[in-house]
């Protein structure tokens, strides 16, 4: 069993545009003499953005496609292929379309499970109507998460960090949040017909998902006819992946960090939003750019640090060039000439090789010429902003090496108002201990440069109570993070395990040391306390000490409350590469947060506190 997520989407989505009927496997392609409307609402716009292109929709019959919500003319010959989540609004456009006989027949397909009370409107409206007979089908496809890479995943569930963190949040709101979280778990383990054991820190939002994922996935087995049937030999858990939940409280600090890999750098700098990008060009317009697993340049390097990544772009690009010459060396062109199939004379022997060579040459160019101004783009904004200080300075401060005068000069240095306001943050999250002017001297600076300081007050409030509690008690300090998590709800306790829960030595985050220890399922002080459950076992048994439910796992589904980043994405990606033999981790998260998105949630966090001093520091960034 191989968990390939997108792989797995795309392969339920084409069903769906094929009339949820076969793919002609074969052609894999849908019968041509089909032709459909494919209608979607925005959410659902996104779940396809980053698997099919508009290729793709016409290869498989797709000739228009139209948002829910825009007018749209009648096409009385045609079927229509709708995808949308099931919400009243849509429903009632669904009923609207029908009334009018817009297309031929409706093959309606939801993200996730209709409710009842939505089907019954259906139903009620379209046979008010009288337009039922055009109601072809109705699918609950599961498909209610967004899939940017092979092994990578969002459920796009905006500002989940402050929904949960929110000191006015009551007990209704908070369990609304954490139903909405297990659904698109729920819709993930479907899409893959497996259902994994469950490993979560004790407390907080990870195990209230935990807890709700597993009495879901109970209840779902229930039925006769459930959607993981096919995946109900998969006995032990050699077979099974395991499930690792955490909060994003668990290590705030990578959530906050600059990082110089180029996946995290494009990301955090370039604004990478379902896997698109735009950037300079070189003739002073903006380029578009798509960056996924069809890219190789990018499959292959986007671990590396960025340096190393501007090597790679000039050994593909000298690597071109001496391919282009020796091709135009042997049909007689001229040396060092573009590659444009206009010079192929001479030697006819080679001729034809060398047109055959054309297109993947020029793809390959079109690839270096792509990463080439994106780095061009990148070097600007490192340079201007002095990135690589930040990252040397903020690795040195984590590790408790960082000289007090070289903060202070970060602070007063290049960069905006946001690197300034994430570099403070960072301080006081890596500080075991306050000093309390060290802190007002951090916070003047970030006031004398005009940030708004409501963030760092969040954090240094929190901490402080989380510090105090812990001083007044002498546990240990997992007893203390549990204290804490219990006197003050969702509150960032973590910090109070000290800096060495952020990073150890080798630069490994501390939630690639839980996953790893999960995986491996050997005794590890850091994850002996992670509740275990199996919603296959008996409910008096799920949380047994049973060794196969602790592992060795193949593979893993990592998933992190509250939001995600490129960060820890590469650091597991690093990871699954390390073991041996090669294990696979597929990560995803609330939503999938650059450092300022996430430090926008804490402002917010800090203004709803009554903290802050200035409007906004979001226009500085």
């Amino acid at each position: 069993m191989s968990l390939n997520l997108r792989q797995k989407q795309t392969e339920c989505i084409l069903w769906m545009l094929n009339l949820n009927q076969p793919i002609n496997a074969s052609s894999a392609t849908a019968n041509e003499e089909v032709y459909k409307i494919l209608i979607y609402d925005k959410f659902c716009q996104n779940i396809l953005s980053p698997l099919i292109h508009v290729k793709d929709l016409r290869k498989h019959g797709v000739t228009l496609y139209f948002l829910i919500d825009k007018d749209r003319n009648p096409v009385h010959d045609v079927p229509a292929v709708y995808f949308v989540q099931p919400t009243p609004n849509n429903i009632n456009r669904i009923l609207s379309d029908a009334s009018r006989s817009l297309y031929h027949s409706f093959h309606l397909n939801f993200s996730t499970s209709i409710p009842r009370p939505l089907l019954e409107n259906l139903a009620c409206g379209t046979l008010a109507s009288d337009s039922i007979q055009r109601i072809s089908k109705v699918h609950d496809q599961y498909l209610e998460f967004i899939t940017l890479e092979d092994n990578l995943f969002s459920l796009a569930d905006k500002s989940c960090f402050v929904q949960l963190n929110d000191p006015s949040a009551g007990d209704r709101e908070i369990e609304g949040i954490v139903e909405k979280v297990v659904n698109g778990l729920f819709c993930v383990l479907a899409t893959f017909a497996v259902v994994p054991i469950i490993r979560c820190p004790r407390g907080g939002p990870a195990e209230m998902v935990a807890a709700a994922l597993d009495q879901k996935l109970r209840d779902h087995l229930l039925s006769k006819n459930n959607l993981f049937s096919e995946a109900g030999n998969f006995v032990s858990s050699f077979q099974r992946p395991v499930l690792c939940i955490f909060d994003r409280n668990f290590e705030l600090a990578v959530a906050i960090q600059h990082d110089f890999r180029y996946r995290p750098l494009v990301h955090d700098v370039l604004g990478l939003r379902l896997n698109r990008l735009s950037v300079q060009g070189e003739k002073g317009g903006m380029r578009s750019y798509e960056l996924d697993s069809s890219d190789p340049f990018w499959a292959v390097n986007g671990l590396l640090e960025f340096p190393a990544v501007a090597e790679e772009i000039e050994t593909q690009l000298n690597k071109y060039k001496k391919d282009v010459d020796e091709v135009n060396k042997r049909t007689g062109g001229t040396h060092g000439a573009e590659f444009d199939g206009t010079d192929l004379i001479g030697n006819t022997k080679h001729l034809m090789n060398a047109v055959n060579s054309l297109p993947e040459l020029t793809e390959r160019k079109q690839v270096i010429d792509k990463h080439t101004n994106i780095a061009t783009a990148l070097l600007s904004e490192i340079k201007q902003r002095a990135l690589n200080n930040y990252v040397k300075t903020e690795n040195a401060m984590m590790r408790g090496t960082l000289e007090w005068k070289d903060l202070l000069s970060v602070l007063s240095g290049p960069g905006t108002k946001m690197d300034k306001l994430r570099f403070a943050i960072l301080y006081l999250i890596s500080s075991e201990t306050i000093n309390q002017s060290e802190v007002d001297t951090v916070e003047g600076a970030l006031r004398e440069a005009e940030v708004d300081t409501a963030a760092f007050q969040y954090v240094k409030k929190i901490k402080a109570l989380n510090v105090s509690f812990a001083s007044a008690n002498s546990a240990s300090r997992s007893n203390i993070v549990d204290w804490a998590e219990k006197l003050y709800g969702q509150s960032i306790s973590a910090v109070t395990a000290g800096v060495k829960n952020l990073l150890s030595g080798d630069k490994q985050l501390a939630l690639a040391r839980a996953v790893e220890a999960l995986i491996e399922g050997r005794p590890n002080p850091e994850i002996d306390s992670y509740l275990i459950f199996d919603p296959r076992a008996p409910k008096s048994s799920s949380e047994t000490s049973s060794s196969h439910l602790k592992g060795p796992f193949k593979e893993a589904i990592v998933f992190m409350i509250g939001g995600g980043n490129y960060v820890e994405y590469c650091s597991l990606q690093e990871l699954s590469q390390q073991q041996q033999p090669p294990k696979h981790i597929i990560y995803g998260a609330t939503e999938v947060l650059t450092g300022v998105d996430f430090v926008e949630q804490l402002t917010v966090l800090g203004q709803k506190m009554g903290l802050g001093n200035v409007a906004s520091t979001s226009s500085a960034q």
